[in-house]
């Protein structure tokens, strides 16, 4: 086998943060009634969320703003696309969304069976994400996913972020990995692929949503069970 260690994304690559964020914030939504303060839409609600979240993980993953300003501010400009100027509830709505996410199971689909696929073809198995530490360990825990990978490297646990190189080089010292047997796979072209390319290691695209891609990494695929393919 060419390659010895394999180094996964966690969120949007096995675990289907939009399915399960999206979930949570119905739960959230419904618990907190927050038809009844304003915010009359759930769907419009979920699609505001989905936006500033991204905006502000891309500050975020740059240096921009720090963890707790991302955690409260998302449902902070989330809640004033309703006109609703609520600190006090953003914050609440930040610690049970947090709270709740992780016990979330969706999955793509073919997760659970190329995750078989590899353990039994003998690979070592990592993820590297830039999650929070108790929150992925959850999400991992709760999803089943923890006999599948040895090593977990998260950006809080090792005090850098994807696309740092640093996050890629704890990650393979940590896993005992060597660069040339090694191989990133995620669906963030910027964190996963250039980030993975700037470490000096090849890489795998996931397209789950079928975009052209800004960057060409040494392997693309649509659907996790390509990944026997090439693996």
């Amino acid at each position: 086998m060419k390659y010895k260690h394999l180094f996964f994304d966690l969120d949007h690559t096995l675990w289907d943060f939009e399915m399960n964020a999206k979930e949570t914030l119905h739960d959230l939504y419904t618990l907190n009634n927050l038809n009844e303060k304003g915010v009359t839409d759930f769907e419009i609600f979920f699609k505001w969320y989905s936006y500033h979240n991204e905006k502000l993980w891309d500050r975020y993953t740059k240096g921009f703003i720090k963890q707790d300003e991302l955690r409260w501010k998302r449902m902070w400009l989330a809640l004033l696309d309703f006109k609703i100027a609520n600190e006090a509830l953003s914050k609440k709505l930040s610690v049970e969304f947090l709270e709740l996410l992780p016990s979330k199971k969706n999955l793509f689909p073919y997760t659970i069976e190329i995750l078989e696929y590899l353990l039994n073809k003998g690979y070592k198995m990592h993820l590297v994400t830039n999650g929070f530490e108790t929150v992925q360990y959850n999400k991992i825990h709760n999803s089943n996913l923890q006999k599948y990978f040895i090593e977990v490297i998260t950006s809080e646990g090792c005090n850098s972020l994807k696309p740092n190189k640093e996050i890629f080089e704890f990650a393979l010292q940590k896993a005992g990995a060597l660069q040339a047997e090694s191989i990133m796979i995620g669906d963030n072209l910027d964190a996963d692929i250039r980030g993975g390319m700037n470490a000096g290691l090849d890489t795998i695209f996931v397209n789950h949503l079928n975009v052209k891609p800004t960057i060409q990494a040494t392997y693309t695929i649509f659907h996790l069970q390509e990944l026997e393919v090439i693996l």
